[in-house]
């Protein structure tokens, strides 16, 4: 039996407005109303009726993942069905819904001329802003309207000044304390994790709250217990690697005129317990040429393969520099040293920054500290740039960002992975 808080019932017994909002805390029971009772209601209500039902979100991926999947569960495949590859359509109770991703204005060009009679958004303040103002032209019936959540961002976002505008609208917040159904022991860890950040405010408290001051504030709290001398378990005590790491990755970023190359190496556990940083370098940029960036990267890539007996899985590089990719490509298997050297995969830079302090406060983060030392200047030195209204990291060649890239490459890949942990 589904069971809903009474904050849910609120939401699914109001007349539906126009746009129809719920914003707040991650896990306090937004997107479970929807997917529950809130979207099959709507979309039935309006059977037969002229205009396409819609769902939007940041991608195919996350609409599968975040709407579609967890309708199934409750409703089984034969009310909900799966996203057609070539026509972007699932068939829900009964209806063609077409699931599209909003992170791009080109994604949604199939709607243009169109008039929908239903649209659900998930994850709606990380949608491209195009897309949005595109889908208000194209509710056009009597009984068009629109369900939306989202976590909050900072004040000036562009969905906020729409939400606080005099549009018809319908609006309900969450905070984590919302939803009573999650563990007590959950809640209280959640809280701690994110405390003293403004993830607290705005994942536990749902406020549109503006990051401000240092970033990694986790990690100036917690340096003391990051920073160590060694592995838990040294190569010396090869049967017991407990807590050990299974595999390293290396990041690579490129320098120019005033930044900086970096590189940096980590080491990893597949089921993503722990993570270490083995060892950060900085290297002036200035004249050097590409045999000189090859010659770097080799002499590193050597030096933690003599100090660790674990293997490297890869190399990861910054995408934008192809040509000297592939020269480093070259240049370490001509030395006979043949480990993938990857483009990096640069997911969005407050995901990254989310993620490190995720690790920290899980105790999952540590930091040798005698070779770490460029690293730990730039997680310390780190701030936001206030002069822009958005989450932006301060990059005007005063703080280190050039390292803070360079570790980011190295992690990326298994962010799914530890964020499951």
């Amino acid at each position: 039996m589904i069971k809903l808080t009474d904050k849910q019932i609120e939401y699914l017994t109001v007349v539906p407005h126009r746009w129809n909002f719920k914003t707040g805390a991650t896990r306090s029971g937004k997107s479970f109303v929807d997917v529950s009772a809130v979207i099959p209601k709507r979309i039935i209500e309006r059977q037969g009726k002229q205009g396409l039902n819609l769902i939007l979100g940041v991608s195919r991926e996350t609409i599968e993942r975040n709407v579609l999947l967890p309708m199934r569960e409750i409703y089984s495949e034969k009310r909900v069905g799966y996203i057609n590859n070539s026509k972007n359509v699932a068939v829900l109770f009964g209806e063609d819904v077409y699931c599209l991703g909003a992170e791009k204005i080109s994604q949604v060009a199939k709607i243009q001329g169109t008039s929908v009679k239903y649209c659900y958004g998930d994850e709606v303040a990380k949608w491209n802003k195009e897309v949005f103002e595109m889908l208000k032209s194209r509710l056009d019936k009597p009984y068009s309207c629109f369900d939306g959540s989202c976590n909050p961002e900072y004040p000036t976002h562009w969905l906020k000044t729409f939400l606080d505008s005099d549009v018809d609208k319908y609006v309900q917040k969450y905070t984590i304390f919302d939803n009573p159904y999650l563990p007590k022991e959950y809640v209280d860890n959640l809280c701690k994790e994110y405390k003293g950040t403004v993830w607290y405010d705005r994942f536990i408290l749902g406020e549109w709250k503006r990051a401000e001051g240092s970033i990694y504030t986790s990690y100036l709290k917690n340096k003391s217990k990051v920073l160590v001398n060694s592995l838990k378990c040294d190569d010396t005590d090869k049967d017991k690697r407990d807590d050990d790491i299974d595999f390293i990755q290396i990041g690579v970023d490129f320098g120019g005129n005033k930044s900086k190359h970096t590189i940096v190496a980590t080491g990893l556990k597949k089921d993503g317990s722990v993570l270490y940083v083995l060892k950060s370098r900085r290297y002036n940029a200035k004249e050097t040429s590409p045999d000189d960036i090859n010659n770097i990267v080799l002499m590193f890539v050597k030096s933690i393969m003599k100090k660790y007996d674990i293997p490297i899985r890869a190399v990861y590089c910054d995408s934008a520099e192809q040509v000297l990719i592939n020269g480093i490509r070259t240049y370490l298997r001509d030395e006979n040293i043949y480990i993938p050297i990857m483009d990096s995969i640069k997911k969005p830079i407050m995901d990254r920054v989310r993620f490190v302090e995720l690790l920290i406060s899980t105790g999952r983060f540590f930091m040798i500290k005698s070779e770490c030392e460029t690293l730990d200047i730039a997680l310390t030195e780190a701030v936001f740039d206030d002069k822009k209204d958005n989450d932006v990291r301060l990059d005007n060649f005063t703080t280190d960002i050039d390292t803070l890239d360079a570790f980011e490459y190295s992690f990326e890949s298994m962010m799914k992975v530890y964020e499951r942990g």
